[in-house]
């Protein structure tokens, strides 16, 4: 028996990264796990994989009438949604005068517009199911500051209000909001890696099983909390660790 047995869990961005992990993880406690992405093949073949009650269906999370068809799909095959985890997300890296206003409206609509967009859509599923759980994947960068992702951090800060205000609105609904907040820079980026790393009480990068890991804390466990942020930083808002000359 697992702890999400009976339980429906909707993944946005499932099809990679933190969300096949999300996925994963929910799958495995019993849930049955809906991978949403635009990545057919990739969502396609996970569901394979991952078996039982799990399904694929194709979401742009900035399309309403996408939400509509994947809310009605999972309703009619699955039952009401308990879960929804908010992992799509992209990021613009590079200075702020380079960036085109195109670009940042695309970075906001994705990870902080999109989100919305889904907990507005899976609201009445999530009563209708007694209740349940909206994880949004945040950022580190919802938190601090870092150069050249000003897009990324504006939607990361954004996506974190938007859980705070969701929380009270959603709790007589007994349905609980919390956002998660990892430092896991893009692997492509090795400046940024080097420089989260040396802000890092903890000298390795984080894991998206580590991330997964958080999300189902937060949905088995964290039963008392909502509007609250997790945070998986390694240490990089405490600073890097200093040694201290006793003589000092």
């Amino acid at each position: 028996m697992g702890r999400l047995d009976e339980q429906v869990a909707l993944v946005t961005g499932g099809a990679g990264g933190i969300g096949t992990a999300v996925a994963r993880a929910l799958a495995a406690e019993g849930a049955a796990v809906v991978i949403a992405d635009i990545r057919d093949a990739e969502g396609t073949d996970l569901a394979a994989r991952l078996g039982g009650r799990a399904r694929f269906t194709h979401l742009d999370v900035t399309s309403e009438d996408d939400w509509r068809r994947a809310l009605a799909e999972t309703e009619r095959d699955l039952g009401p949604v308990s879960v929804l985890a908010n992992i799509a997300g992209i990021i613009d890296w590079g200075p702020m005068e380079e960036q085109s206003p195109e670009s940042f409206r695309r970075v906001v609509d994705v990870n902080l517009t999109g989100a919305w967009l889904g907990m507005r859509a899976t609201a009445p599923s999530l009563r209708r199911a007694g209740g349940g759980v909206i994880v949004n994947m945040s950022s580190l960068s919802g938190l601090t500051a870092y150069a050249g992702v000003g897009a990324y951090a504006a939607s990361k800060w954004g996506l974190r209000g938007l859980t705070k205000t969701a929380a009270p609105a959603l709790a007589p609904d007994r349905v609980r909001v919390c956002s998660v907040h990892p430092s896991r820079p893009h692997p492509h980026d090795g400046r940024l890696r080097r420089r989260v790393h040396r802000r890092s009480a903890d000298p390795r990068f984080g894991e998206p099983e580590e991330v997964a890991r958080m999300v189902l804390f937060i949905v088995t466990d964290a039963t008392f909390s909502t509007g609250c942020a997790f945070v998986l930083d390694g240490g990089v808002l405490a600073g890097p660790p200093t040694v201290l000359n006793p003589t000092d």
